[in-house]
């Protein structure tokens, strides 16, 4: 949204606040320059974000790039009145699938749109958004917030995100380096993460549950488990890319641990995990049990408790293990790569 422009009393009647989006823009300054890296360059016309590419410090850069938003998460957060962790969750779907080939997320640049732009609601989703960055390492470099009325209601809102990085060509992580008898290392996620929300949303509406009931599982509301932020992997992965070797990450969204650790792993290989190494936290249980779902249902949607993998070479995992808790993530060891077919399966029954 453009600054210093004026509403008209014609665009103000057909619901479109041009000086509310400016307000929100001065609110939402401080939190944007917590992000600021040494490469970003003003732009003198202020339509785009520059940043400055050293090529010089890399030998065959790629440059990387990944785009995607938080789904339904959202309405939760809408229902609840509350939008500032939301923008967290943006990074994290965004930058965690830019790590998975090993590349360093440099700049971020959102979108919002919205039925009505409420200055304080924009400024805290984008708090959430920078503060995702800061956690990342990466900058908030642009964004737009667009006001739809009629298309929207006024207190609801939609967000996505773009990210790009940089990776060197020789350094690309994935199913390529994988060997049999590899390690797979699994990190905890925060809980639910962003994909199956609206799995989530169908179980709690036919159960007839409050959002703002206490959870005596959790000891918090339904509605603050639910909102819980997406935990951000992406300094976590690079600093044991550069520390032990990696072969491959996986980043467990939509599709759950199955299905997306496959995506790791070349033909003739599977990874086997072990369901024995891990509890599910409690609001998997609580949406299992609510929803009468099945095992195979909550497992194809819900990450179930590991929200990143790395696969890596037997020899190196105890030394991934020990870096991940250093730095304050929940890791363990939960299964191999093996002779087969090109997929991942997990097998027993959770501890």
């Amino acid at each position: 949204m453009a600054e210093g422009a004026n509403t008209t009393p014609a665009y103000a009647a057909a619901g479109v606040d041009i000086e509310a989006g400016d307000r929100a823009v001065a609110l939402m300054k401080e939190h944007v320059a917590r992000t600021r890296r040494p490469e970003q360059v003003a732009d003198p016309s202020g339509f785009a974000g520059l940043f400055r590419l050293d090529t010089a410090k890399y030998r065959a850069p790629l440059l990387a790039t990944s785009t995607d938003g938080v789904g339904t998460k959202a309405l939760i957060a809408q229902r609840c009145d509350r939008h500032d962790t939301i923008g967290l969750d943006l990074v994290g779907m965004v930058v965690d699938d830019l790590v998975v080939c090993g590349a360093e997320p440099l700049f971020m640049t959102d979108y919002i749109a919205c039925g009505k732009v409420v200055p304080e609601r924009i400024a805290e989703l984008v708090a959430g958004i920078a503060e995702g960055c800061r956690q990342a390492g990466c900058a908030l470099i642009g964004g737009e917030t667009a006001e739809h009325p009629g298309a929207m209601r006024p207190d609801e809102y939609d967000l996505a995100g773009a990210g790009t990085g940089i990776v060197e060509e020789d350094a690309v992580l994935g199913p390529q380096r994988v060997r049999e008898g590899d390690a797979v290392i699994a990190m905890a996620s925060s809980g639910l993460h962003s994909n199956g929300y609206s799995l989530v949303r169908r179980v709690v509406d036919e159960a007839g549950l409050r959002l703002d009931a206490r959870v005596a599982e959790f000891g918090a509301e339904l509605g603050e488990e639910l909102l819980t932020p997406t935990r951000i992997y992406a300094g976590d992965c690079l600093a044991l890319a550069e520390a032990a070797e990696v072969h491959a990450f996986a980043h467990i969204t939509g599709g759950g641990l199955a299905a997306n650790l496959a995506r790791s792993v070349p033909e003739g290989l599977d990874a086997v995990v072990d369901r024995a190494t891990w509890t599910p936290p409690a609001v998997f249980s609580f949406v299992s049990e609510r929803g009468s779902l099945a095992q195979a249902d909550m497992e194809a949607a819900f990450n179930m408790g590991v929200g990143m993998a790395a696969v890596v070479p037997a020899e190196s995992a105890q030394r991934a293990l020990d870096l991940l808790e250093e730095r304050g993530v929940p890791a363990w060891r939960a299964g191999s790569i093996e002779a087969g077919s090109g997929t991942a399966r997990l097998e027993g029954a959770y501890a």
